[in-house]
């Protein structure tokens, strides 16, 4: 018998079927072991050694690989084909080693593949190889450089910064590049500047448009015009000319396409056309690539989805080729193959890029055999991939100079002569305003023109946009900063450490991320540095090419790194406020132009205000303190969103057309406008995320007057209302409510969005995702769902949600049923309270009195314990759990997501190590 490990169970399913019998196929679902999340796994002073530790979830897993390894002829280590994939198969090598689970002349070999089709799997099996060292100790290099920046970093942060949470290798390069942004669109001024464009008519009565490009013989840039009258004055000198086209340039340009997709260009290009954030496009991916069951079989469609690579494949080339001719013609296939290469740092081109399996499987062939979200995917994978072996398209572009007796004019068009790719697939942009203009008629030089109007159009300048997912991922990328694996895992770890939050799909720094930006950047400037991360990423990438010893690099990082460490020792925290206070006084204390001092305290007038630090983390505070008590929140954890948290005091916003005050208002319950200041004056919440710094009068009257009619729903002719209620701003047509998203604004919403959404809300129910198997207790089947409110697992009438972070298509039914044990225990239902029941029933007759006694005292000491434990505080989400009586819950998080509490103190007497699992493709800190 032959023994064939893969990471996941659906892949598993499928390999199985393609080598039929004398082969077992085990998953190990991911990492088996890892450092331990205590001080002394890595041991620089004795050469970097490190200690392993199986986790806790896999040591079942591990057990049944190693009984059916002793039992096999060959071992075979198929788990993914990356540097992580290579470390668990050494991981997996090593334990099995070490339980002397591979018997004498037993093989053990490395199988690797990039797509999971019948041919290729079994293609890798005749070319199976042993485990390549040189990738194995890039990831030894890159996991103890991860822990060394985590547990070395992180506690100096919390001593000197409390409220803060962590600080990793890549993580706070890239929350310093979001950080930087934002404070390059508060130092931005806008400038006023006017554009002229004149609508111009040839003597055959044909139309263009034509915009002012010369004045007086001087070249106009784009803030030539400054004010008001200088365009009236360019608008008069243009009325008093007489224009006529000067010269005509027609030059023929040629589109190329763009290569087939990268993780990182999948990940840009998933969230501008789809909407998709990171995480859940690799998400879908990887549901593509372990395989779809289309009907009856099981097959990967597309091929590996961590890569750098662009190249494709000979026999994929041929495929595509053989498609265009088929689909769109000889003419759309170019003489020549594409070749692409990589223009990425780091890239590593050992894999294809991302593409189907089979191009023939067209994406409307998978119509209704896809989820939704599964076919959208495939469909831009499969058009991107099937695009970048089309011919070019042919673009005729024109460009017209129109002179006149003070002026000169340009007008360009641009017409497409041959579509050529574009017929198939077009890239999306990101901030993109280019115009390459309509088509021109037919322009000669020396045709005289007639002017039918001329119109001056007024514009600002504009501040930098904000990151969005995709421009951030394709930032790092081009810093060399992460690798593919990576990037979706560091977008995720800076909103769960509330460092960032994603707002109309931006992201915006909270003042905890600024703060810890700005400490970092003071006192560990070299290790925030985009070129010191990105060279560091080059000696890894040496690492795994044979060039460079892994210790040795650990080594030239160590040694500098811990006399930075120590240089933090006798930093006072009252000198890491002032620094603070100076660095960031203009974000927290802008200057209004109302001539007012920024840091006047509005409560009493005399003190100044600055930032403070306290047990909890930072706030704004009086210098009068303890005379003046006044304080306001930063703006972090939910509090004074928008960048405005003084509302101490109502702010005025101005009167109501009957002559009321209308003011902006904090209550219990959160931020909301007021109309009035009677006994019950009329109040309207704010939606979540709103900019408090720009509401204004209008918009505060528009959100006391809802609920607002939106309009009549064509189907039904009832009225669809919009409304803010105690869940937040919401639809209402009939009976049927939907809750908008932050994407939707209550105020402005239309009829034609509104019935899309109340159409998925009338769709919406439960959706069944899969069956994970009988629970022990009774038998009957444990279900994994989709529900409103996300993910969860069901066993009768008991119903467990999937903790945040929790991969779904890994969940398996031993964390299931942990996850139902835990809520039992809170809600006192299930099979485990009833087999409890049962238990305690059977020995209620017994003999021994005292003993029965005993034993119920100590059941129930070990309730109460249970019950009243101390406090602790989740380091990966930052919620509060009660130790005892949600003890059976935090474990089964723990168990199903891979998370740790974070380090704190507390009165509970349990002294159990937390656990913390290495999720792929993750930094640890």
């Amino acid at each position: 018998m032959k023994v064939v490990v893969v990471e996941s169970p659906a892949k598993a399913k499928t390999i199985n079927k393609y080598l039929g019998d004398g082969y077992r196929v085990l998953a190990s679902f991911g990492h088996i072991r890892d450092l331990p999340p205590k001080d002394g796994s890595v041991r620089p002073d004795d050469d970097f050694a490190m200690d392993w530790q199986v986790d806790d979830k896999a040591k079942a897993r591990l057990a049944e690989i190693a009984k059916e390894a002793r039992r096999a002829d060959a071992v075979y280590l198929a788990t993914d084909p990356d540097r992580e994939g290579e470390a668990i198969s050494w991981h997996l090598h090593e334990v099995l080693r070490e339980r002397d689970a591979l018997k004498r002349g037993t093989t053990v070999a490395r199988v690797t593949f990039n797509e999971i089709t019948r041919n290729a799997v079994l293609e890798a099996f005749r070319n199976a190889r042993t485990i390549n060292q040189e990738l194995v100790d890039a990831y030894l290099a890159r996991r103890a450089l991860d822990y060394l920046v985590g547990f070395t970093l992180s506690p100096v942060l919390w001593r000197k910064l409390p409220g803060s949470r962590s600080a990793g290798r890549v993580q706070s390069v890239a929350l310093r590049l979001v950080c930087e942004r934002e404070a390059e669109i508060e130092a931005f001024r806008s400038e006023e500047y006017w554009s002229v464009a004149a609508s111009l008519q040839t003597r055959a009565g044909e139309g263009f448009e034509a915009r002012l490009v010369s004045l007086d013989g001087r070249k106009l840039e784009k803030l030539s015009l400054k004010t008001k009258d200088a365009a009236a004055a360019a608008v008069a000198a243009i009325e008093a000319s007489t224009l006529s086209v000067a010269e005509v340039d027609r030059r023929s340009l040629k589109r190329h396409p763009q290569p087939p997709f990268t993780t990182s260009t999948l990940q840009q290009e998933a969230s501008r056309k789809l909407g998709f954030g990171a995480t859940r496009t690799m998400q879908i991916a990887q549901r593509l690539y372990e395989g779809i069951d289309l009907g009856g079989e099981t097959v990967g469609l597309i091929t590996y989805m961590r890569t750098d690579g662009v190249q494709l494949s000979g026999e994929a080339v041929t495929g595509a080729r053989a498609l265009i001719a088929q689909d769109h013609g000889p003419k759309y296939v170019p003489p020549q193959p594409r070749v692409y290469k990589s223009k990425a740092k780091n890239a590593q081109e050992a894999h294809e890029a991302i593409r189907p399996t089979d191009f023939q499987r067209r994406p409307g062939q998978l119509a209704g055999r896809l989820e939704p979200e599964q076919l959208r995917l495939y469909e831009l994978i499969w058009k991107r991939a099937v695009a970048s072996q089309m011919e070019s398209a042919v673009l005729d572009q024109v460009t017209a100079d129109i002179a006149g007796e003070r002026v000169g004019l340009r007008a360009v068009g641009t017409t497409i002569l041959f579509d050529g790719f574009l017929t198939l697939y077009q890239e999306g942009r990101d901030d993109s305003d280019e115009d390459e203009g309509g088509r021109l008629p037919k322009l000669m030089p020396g045709d005289p023109l007639k002017r039918l109007g001329v119109t001056p159009a007024q514009h600002f300048t504009q501040p930098p946009p904000r990151y969005s997912e995709a421009s951030l991922v394709k930032k790092l990328e081009e810093l060399g900063i992460g690798r593919p694996s990576t990037y979706a895992s560091i977008l995720q770890v800076l909103q769960d450490r509330n460092y960032v939050r994603l707002e109309q799909k931006r992201f915006i720094p909270e003042d905890r991320g600024r703060i810890v930006t700005a400490f970092l950047s003071a006192y560990f400037q070299r290790y925030v540095e985009y070129d010191f991360t990105a060279d560091l990423e080059n000696q890894l990438d040496d690492i795994s090419g044979g060039r460079i010893d892994w210790r040795e690099v650990l080594r030239r990082f160590w040694v500098p790194f811990q006399a930075a460490i120590a240089g933090t020792k006798d930093l006072k925290i009252s000198d890491v406020i002032e620094h603070l206070d100076q660095t960031l006084g203009a974000h927290f204390f802008p200057d209004d132009g109302s001539g007012k001092a920024p840091r006047g305290c509005p409560s009493c007038h005399k003190g100044t205000l600055g930032l403070r630090l306290g047990k909890t983390g930072g706030f704004i505070g009086c210098s009068n303190y303890p005379e003046c008590r006044y304080t306001r929140p930063l703006g972090i954890d939910g509090e004074g969103e928008g960048g405005d948290g003084d509302l101490s005091q109502p702010r005025l916003l101005g009167q109501s057309p009957d002559g009321q005050p209308v003011t902006l208002r904090k209550g219990p319950y959160g931020i909301y406008v007021q109309l009035g200041d009677g006994e019950k004056p009329k109040r309207a919440s704010t939606p979540k995320g709103e900019d408090l710094a720009a509401m204004t009068l209008d918009r505060a009257l528009a959100l006391l007057a809802l609920p607002r009619l939106v309009g009549i729903h064509p189907e039904s002719r009832e009225e669809v209302t919009a409304g803010i209620g105690r869940f937040g701003p919401y639809l209402k047509h009939g009976g049927t409510y939907k809750s908008l998203g932050r994407d939707d604004d209550v105020l402005t919403i239309g009829l034609n969005r509104a019935v899309v959404l109340l159409a998925e809300a009338k769709s919406r129910g439960p959706k069944a995702i899969r069956v994970l198997g009988p629970h022990p207790a009774d038998g009957k089947d444990v279900g994994l769902f989709e529900g409103r409110y996300g993910p969860y697992v069901q066993h009768g009438a008991l119903n467990a949600t999937l903790p945040r972070g929790v991969e779904v298509e890994a969940l398996t039914l031993e964390q299931a049923i942990l996850l139902l044990h835990a809520k039992a225990e809170k809600t006192g239902t299930g099979p485990a309270k009833r087999g409890a029941s049962r238990a305690k029933a059977k020995a209620a007759p017994a003999e021994d009195g005292a003993a029965s006694s005993g034993a119920a005292k100590r059941a129930t000491k070990s309730t109460t314990a249970g019950k009243t434990g101390a406090k602790t505080t989740a380091g990966k989400t930052g919620a509060k759990t009660t130790a005892g009586k949600t003890g059976a819950k935090t474990a089964a998080t723990a168990a199903a997501s891979g998370s740790d509490p974070k380090p704190t103190r507390a009165k509970a007497s349990s002294k159990a190590p937390a656990k913390r699992a290495s999720q792929k493709g993750t930094e640890q800190s």
